[in-house]
């Protein structure tokens, strides 16, 4: 028996609306709003492929764009681990804003937790 994906457990409208929320929070949040800096409907179609594929659907994202190599995708971004912890306060309030059990709301941020951390590449500087 195939295991169900976590994309399977969400579902594509839940996904949509997910993107949806967080980049409401994303996009007005001070802490990492300078980091969005193309169009926001661009921004969130390619978090929708990522996520899809991300999440275990259908590699969406790397049909479009090759291989996602996020990392590398982010290196031109300094981003800290204080801009990892705002994003992931992002995805969690957008998670809970969800009609989804709270397995689905846990088993979705622990996947984002490593993601986030592993995209800091740059130290916080003390001001």
């Amino acid at each position: 028996m195939e295991e169900v994906t976590t994309y399977e457990k969400l579902g594509e409208e839940n996904l949509k609306l997910l993107i949806e929320r967080f980049y409401d929070l994303v996009f007005s949040d001070q802490r990492i709003s300078h980091l969005f800096k193309t169009d926001k409907e661009l921004i969130k179609e390619k978090q929708r492929l990522f996520l899809t594929q991300f999440l275990g659907g259908p590699p969406l994202y790397s049909q479009r764009y090759g291989h996602p190599q996020m990392r590398a995708r982010h290196m031109p971004h300094p981003i800290t681990e204080d801009d990892a912890v705002a994003w992931l306060s992002c995805m969690s309030s957008a998670i809970s804003s969800l009609n989804i059990s709270e397995s689905l709301k846990d088993e979705l941020f622990k996947r984002f937790v490593p993601t986030a951390m592993f995209m800091v590449n740059t130290e916080t500087t003390s001001e």
